[in-house]
């Protein structure tokens, strides 16, 4: 595909987060990258210089989250406030993994950090944000502008049909009961059977029990009501004080399926720690699993020593290049890339062009 106007009108800048996926969209749309620089003083603040005219453009930006993410967002916000300054038609965010997207709900005297992050970038002056496969679909209220969330689940599966191959005799596993909706929609495509494990060890931070004042008053400053569990009459109990939950336990991991002799694949929407997928993986093959697979849209892969992930029972984890991870290849062989720039660049075209997004998302549903 390729503009007419071959870059007149339109305008495509990134920072220093991922370079190689913007040459990749840029090379698609066959335009030049936007001529800009994104550096740190020695004071460590961000300072951006546009380096051509703006006005009355069309300026995509294309910023992911990276390992470096507040700094990625400070880029962002930068470029996007100097190309608003700077008098552009219309300002674009391409974020294809939108960082904080984990912190979207409220925990113990914390913030929604996703909504502060869209407040941020709407102020910034971005008009329009792309992105792909958010943690939560639900983050797309956040935003006062039009934000079109992309799925990678298509590659992933055409990776699947292509590459693995006796893949008709592969299990979907969901690593939580979370994930369950997603692995059914990845079984129903691809024909084949679902499983599902229960049990990981997880770290509930927000439900740990701290001193943080929430059992204030104390229990002997209410009165002799507040232990003796409540008052009854005429068959109904009338509770005097909140009852105290017990605290949650980490259940040994269970695999509620069968997997004796087949492939299993693992979808999720995110791997960072990969110790709750190495666990995973070692009880798929104590069941008998013939290969594990990992596969999901961001691999962030913030590991310390890639040496855990090719020594694991983990056969092949495959992730898209919306994060760069090119380190953590040339340390474990055992990661693969599916490129995703096709739908970025097709999404950049339509917008630009005013065209309908509907066909970036045929058959797609709220589960994939």
């Amino acid at each position: 595909m390729s503009f007419e106007d071959s870059g007149k009108q339109i305008l495509l800048f990134t920072g220093n987060s991922h370079q190689e996926l913007a040459r990749l969209v840029a090379s698609r749309l066959s335009l030049r990258m936007g001529t800009c620089a994104v550096f740190q003083k020695s004071n460590q603040e961000t300072q951006v210089e546009i380096q051509e005219s703006v006005r009355g453009k069309d300026v995509f930006i294309l910023q992911s989250g990276s390992r470096d993410v507040n700094d990625a967002i400070m880029e962002l916000l930068i470029m996007a406030y100097a190309c608003k300054t700077s008098s552009a038609k219309r300002i674009v965010g391409v974020i294809p993994y939108l960082p904080y997207s984990k912190q979207c709900k409220m925990r113990k005297r914390g913030s929604i950090v996703s909504k502060l992050l869209a407040s941020m970038m709407c102020k910034a002056g971005l008009q329009h944000v792309i992105t792909m496969d958010l943690h939560q679909k639900e983050i797309q209220g956040f935003y006062e502008i039009p934000i079109d969330n992309l799925r990678a689940s298509p590659f992933l599966i055409q990776y699947i049909q292509d590459q693995i191959p006796g893949y008709q005799n592969a299990v979907i596993v969901a690593k939580t009961p979370a994930a369950a909706k997603k692995a059914q929609s990845y079984a129903e495509r691809l024909r084949v059977g679902m499983v599902v494990i229960h049990g990981e060890a997880q770290v509930y931070e927000a439900d740990q029990d701290r001193e943080d004042g929430r059992n204030s008053p104390p229990l002997h400053e209410m009165g002799d009501q507040a232990v003796s569990g409540g008052s009854k009459s005429s068959g109904q109990v009338w509770p005097n004080s909140i009852p105290v939950l017990s605290a949650k336990e980490k259940p040994p991991i269970t695999v509620v399926g069968d997997v004796k002799g087949k492939i299993a694949i693992m979808v999720d929407d995110i791997i960072d720690d990969v110790d709750p997928f190495i666990a995973a993986a070692a009880a798929l093959k104590e069941r008998g699993a013939c290969k594990v697979y990992v596969m999901a849209t961001h691999g962030i892969l913030s590991m310390k020593n890639p040496d855990v992930l090719q020594e694991s029972p983990i056969d092949e984890v495959v992730v898209t290049n919306t994060v760069p991870h090119e380190g953590q290849k040339l340390q474990c062989q055992k990661i693969k890339t599916v490129d995703i720039s096709f739908i970025i660049s097709e999404a950049i075209r339509r917008i630009h062009y005013g065209e309908s997004m509907s066909y970036l998302f045929r058959n797609i549903t709220n589960d994939d």
